[in-house]
């Protein structure tokens, strides 16, 4: 079972990114608050969860938080920025949004950088320890899968609508053969050998 707390301050907000390594595509990031007592045996790392579970369990994070926020930066943004710059980002704009001011943030991974005044602590894995970065996890997650689905009827050509952007031999194969979008990240290694669009 996850833990519900870290700081043991009440209004603790949860922050985890998703598609930080795909091709294509926004970086998407959620920040949750959720309520005294909150539990839920089947929250759990996003990666680790069904598809069907992830919707399920979006439903009820959606309906039980104390507050969430879902936000995103796009790919000519990742590539101004790089990537990890971005992932803190859009985890920033999430916080920005919340309509709890979060008394303090735990964050997935290792890296990040101060939020305002509000204290914070990086936990290596911790989407898969602490209940509200879980949360966030599983929005960042499904937002953004229903991101790519709608972009993918816009270029069906890349398949997105099954790898969400990420660097498959079909999504590879589809970069060859069709070149790029202003969807793909021109800053990421895009073929695996480093053939050079004519951008």
């Amino acid at each position: 079972m996850l833990e519900l707390n870290y700081s043991g301050l009440a209004n603790e907000a949860g922050c985890d990114e998703a598609g930080r390594g795909c091709l294509a595509g926004p970086v998407f990031a959620a920040a949750v608050i959720l309520p005294e007592g909150f539990s839920n045996d089947k929250l759990n790392d996003s990666k680790q969860m069904t598809e069907k579970n992830r919707y399920l369990l979006r439903d009820v994070i959606m309906r039980e938080a104390k507050a969430y926020a879902v936000a995103k930066l796009d790919a000519a943004k990742i590539d101004e920025i790089n990537i990890l710059n971005a992932s803190i980002a859009s985890m920033h704009l999430a916080l920005d949004q919340l309509v709890v001011r979060p008394e303090f943030v735990i964050v997935d991974g290792n890296r990040f950088r101060k939020y305002q005044d509000v204290p914070h602590q990086t936990i290596v894995k911790g989407d898969g320890k602490y209940l509200s970065i879980a949360a966030a996890s599983v929005l960042a997650k499904t937002f953004r899968d229903d991101f790519m689905k709608q972009i993918d009827k816009e270029f069906p050509q890349y398949n997105w609508a099954k790898n969400k952007g990420y660097p498959t031999a079909d999504h590879r194969a589809a970069i060859a053969k069709y070149g790029v979008t202003p969807y793909h990240r021109r800053s990421f290694r895009l073929l695996d050998m480093q053939l050079k669009f004519d951008f």
